[in-house]
This record gives C-alpha cells, sequence and structure tokens, in this order.
C-alpha cells in the first residue's frame, strides 16, 4: 500500500489515434505500457481531429477548441489533485502562446510542470524566428517548468540557452512491436518508405532515387504513408507514373504495417523535415531489423548508427540514396550484419521497459524536487 500511495499522480496531456500521427502515437503507447505500475497517470485527452484531411481546417471550432481545454484543465486538476502535470510543448509561435495559459494554471493551482518537446527545432526557432520579447516570454516560460523532455542527448542543446541544464531530461521514443513472419513472394530486393507524403521527409527524394535505378531489375521501390494535400498527390501519383518499379500504396497501420516492414529489405527515410525529432518509424524499422539510410536530422544519428546498422546521409540527395542502396542490394551479408545491429539496437535501447524506465525515472525526480 505504501508504495501505491507513493507514486505520483502525473496529468498526462496528449491526443489519441486518429489520425495516426506521431504525437497521438506516443500517447497511446505511453498510456498502455507499463508505466502506470510506477506512475498514478490520469489522461488529459486533447484528441480533437479524426483525420489527416481536418489538421489543416480552418473553422471556429478549431479556434475555440483552446479555451474549452483551459477550462477542462482547471477542472480536473482540482478533481484530480495530480503532483504533475505533463504537456507536450510547442516550437512555433502560436503553439507556444496557446500552450501559456496551461502554465499559468498549473503554476497557480500548484503543481509541477514538465513540458515534452517531440521535434528538433526548438533552438532553430528560438534564434532564427523569436523576436527579443517572444524570447523573453519563452525564457519566462522555460523557468517555471520542473522539467523538459527531449527525444534524445543530441537534443539536449535546443534547451540549453533557455533553461538550467539539470531540468533537461532525456527520453527516447521507444515501444513493444510484434512482427509477424512473411513469406517472399519475390526474388526482388524491396526498399521501402514509410511516412506521412511531405516533401521534405525526402518521399520525393526516395522517388528520383528509384527513377536514378531503373535499370536494377533486382529493385523494387514502395512507398507507404497519407497524402497530405492534394498538390503532393497530384505530382507523387505522376511520378509512379513514370517510375516502373515504384508502387504507392497509400497509408498502412495496426498489422499490416508491421507485416510491410518484415516484408521489405531495406528502409529509407531521408527527412529534412523542419520538426523531426527522434521518428518513430525509424524505431519500427528497427524493431523489424532493416538496414536504415537516413540523415542527421534531430535525434536520428542516435538511431541509426553510420556503417553499422544503416548510412546517414545528406538530405536532398538522391544519388547519396542510390549509392547507399546499391552497396546494400549488391552484398547480401552486408545486408545481414545491418539487419542484426538494428534488431540488437532495438531490443537494447527502444523496447517498452526502456521508455517505461525513462518516463519513470523523469516523474519520480521532479516529484522530489
Amino acid at each position: 500500500m505504501s508504495e501505491l500511495i507513493a507514486k505520483p499522480k502525473v496529468l498526462f496531456f496528449g491526443k489519441v489515434p486518429p489520425p495516426y500521427i506521431g504525437p497521438a502515437v506516443a500517447t497511446q503507447i505511453i498510456l498502455n505500457s507499463r508505466l502506470k505500475e510506477h506512475v498514478d497517470l490520469v489522461h488529459f485527452d486533447t484528441s480533437h481531429h479524426k483525420s489527416i484531411d481536418e489538421l489543416s481546417s480552418k473553422s471556429l471550432k478549431n479556434v475555440f477548441f483552446p479555451f474549452k481545454l483551459y477550462l477542462r484543465l482547471f477542472r480536473d486538476i482540482i478533481r484530480h489533485s495530480p503532483d504533475i502535470v505533463y504537456i507536450p510543448s510547442q516550437q512555433t509561435h502560436i503553439g507556444y502562446l496557446r500552450d501559456i495559459p496551461y502554465v499559468i494554471i498549473t503554476r497557480l493551482l500548484g503543481k509541477k510542470l514538465v513540458f515534452h518537446l517531440r521535434g528538433g527545432y526548438f533552438r532553430n526557432w528560438y534564434n532564427k524566428e523569436c523576436g527579443g520579447f517572444m524570447k523573453w516570454i519563452i525564457r519566462r516560460v522555460q523557468a517555471q517548468l520542473a522539467g523538459q523532455i527531449v527525444l534524445g542527448e543530441n537534443l539536449i542543446q535546443l534547451f540549453e540557452e533557455v533553461m538550467s541544464r539539470e531540468k533537461i531530461y532525456v527520453i527516447p521514443n521507444a515501444a513493444d512491436y510484434v512482427y509477424p513472419e512473411v513469406p517472399r513472394k519475390s526474388d526482388k530486393i524491396k526498399v521501402l518508405f514509410l511516412g506521412n507524403f511531405i516533401e521534405s521527409k525526402g518521399i520525393i527524394d526516395f522517388i528520383s532515387a528509384a527513377q536514378l535505378l531503373k535499370d536494377q531489375e533486382k529493385l523494387s521501390f514502395l512507398c507507404a504513408g497519407n497524402y497530405m494535400d492534394e498538390e503532393s498527390k497530384a505530382t507523387i501519383q505522376q511520378l509512379e507514373k513514370e517510375t516502373d518499379q515504384l508502387t504507392i500504396l497509400g497509408p498502412v497501420s495496426g498489422k499490416a504495417k508491421f507485416e510491410l516492414l518484415k516484408s521489405v529489405d531495406i528502409f529509407v527515410f531521408p527527412t529534412y523535415y523542419r520538426n523531426e525529432g527522434h521518428p518513430w518509424v525509424i524505431v519500427e524499422a528497427l524493431g523489424a531489423g532493416l538496414p536504415v539510410i537516413s540523415t542527421d536530422h534531430g535525434a536520428i544519428i542516435e538511431s541509426v548508427i553510420d556503417g553499422s546498422n544503416g548510412y546517414i546521409i545528406n538530405p536532398q540527395s538522391p544519388q547519396e540514396i542510390v549509392d547507399k542502396i546499391l552497396e546494400l542490394a549488391n552484398n547480401e551479408a552486408l545486408r545481414t550484419s545491418m539487419s542484426r545491429a538494428s534488431r540488437s539496437l532495438y531490443e537494447s535501447t527502444y523496447r517498452e521497459a526502456n521508455i517505461v524506465e525513462n518516463f519513470a525515472r523523469v516523474f519520480k525526480d521532479v516529484n522530489k524536487k
């Protein structure tokens, strides 16, 4: 009984799927994990959109929704009396300013506050896009926090200008995944891009690489994900028509996604996406035991070790993608070695037990302060 009483109570902000975007998937994984054995979790559901299309829609409903959350936060803090309020933090002017009332309400009611940035752009935003007054606001807000979580050791530097180092914690994305055995139906080496179809995620570079490799009959290329706008949809569908060995699968999720990951040989994610931190899709690829070709963006280099379980290339470099695909395609022993290295790294660092241990450590440490 004493152990149960000692558990910190956390009001845990987060949207859950649908749609299946990184922050929502992260919240779902954490809420379903064994973290509740260490922490008394109370979910504060911020879900608002049920489809990808709604994310960019403009309506009065979207404008007034945050005000409903402010009122609900005040009510829920009174009702549940949490020790800590956990909030995913932002790296845009609108997002950051919109979250300030959460900070005010939480601190007025005497609760500790932990922010969690699921991205890697904060320092660039702060230094390049924020004026003096906005920087002053950010420093004041960050000073109110008991903790700031980032996705990798490489991202600690994002906040070193605006808060003390001892308040910055690292929690990489991690989860337990089940991968079904998938029998091979072809001798071709399959190369996969999986992610939302945003140009800066690298999908056009991936397709360009496929076009450069059109004479390599042993290769096939697959793209799976959501179209994010009609313009990019038209571009990608036209490129598919021009690229014989390319197949656009559209969105996949659940069992179908993990079957797809187990059916391919190489994973390519050449992102330079502004907000990228530590992509969940790379954790999924590691779990599937895939060699990964990606970029030095966010905390990716902590999970894609160049020359060990994959390759780090420069962004917007289709020719580099081509070179690394050919290295792997022409060397089965290398593919096998990198596959084992990916799976080993997943087992040691990116399982549910890892993220549970990290969250439990952070919340207990914050609660003692």
